[in-house]
């Protein structure tokens, strides 16, 4: 089937920010007198939003989380979103491939100035319509709750079955189910790990790299 529209996720599908989020939850549990957590481990919390990466963070070093800690972790990390932070390799040549022949939209449940900044500071936004990036702060509910990719869907004129979503998480595969929209996962993503592959369907496919998705369309 041939579609409409391209949807990706952000961290851990068209940028590998696992860095800069470890060290970012590790110095907020710093501040707090826990121990730190290894990078691959953070990077398997990633994927339901800041709030939730905090907790299970906390979770995992043993402590329950300080009430101003969503703050804390979010003024660490905006102070340092683009350290690390790089489109995986092949990105921005398939983004240029695939903008010239159909639209393009961003779903992530990071927050909306966070991903504009790393969109601008990546020079990644011009690939991207303004309308079409939805952060995880905005009126519409967080992903796996598919009204995000409906309304990307819905600004160009696409039905949902006519989107795919390229993600690499198990979020980001229960939001294209619910949906009813195509789903592209990346096995490069450090979300892939909790993935039900067995459970995946015939329209659903994986990528080993972002230059696999143009074989694909």
């Amino acid at each position: 089937m041939s579609f409409r529209l391209i949807v990706f996720d952000l961290d851990g599908t068209l940028v590998d920010s696992r860095r800069d989020l470890a060290e970012s939850a590790n110095a907020l549990l710093a501040e707090s007198g826990c121990g730190p957590l290894s990078e691959q481990s953070i990077g398997r919390m990633v994927g339901d939003g800041a709030p939730t990466l905090v907790a299970r963070a906390f979770a995992a070093a043993g402590r329950s989380a300080p009430a101003n800690a969503l703050d804390r972790f979010l003024a660490i990390y905006n102070s340092r979103l683009l350290r690390y932070t790089r489109p995986y390799p092949g990105m921005v040549d398939v983004l240029a491939d695939l903008s010239s022949r159909l639209p393009l939209g961003i779903l992530t449940n990071k927050p909306l100035g966070a991903t504009r900044q790393v969109l601008d500071g990546l020079d990644l936004s011009r690939f991207f319509h303004a309308s079409r990036v939805l952060g995880g702060d905005g009126p519409l509910a967080r992903k796996p709750d598919p009204a995000g990719l409906s309304q990307l869907a819905a600004d160009v004129g696409a039905a949902t079955d006519e989107t795919m979503l390229v993600g690499d998480s198990v979020i980001d595969w229960r939001t294209a189910r619910a949906a009813r929209a195509g789903l592209c996962l990346a096995r490069y993503g450090f979300g892939f790990e909790g993935v039900p592959v067995e459970e995946l369907g015939p329209r659903d496919r994986i990528i080993d790299a972002p230059a696999d998705l143009l074989a694909l369309l």
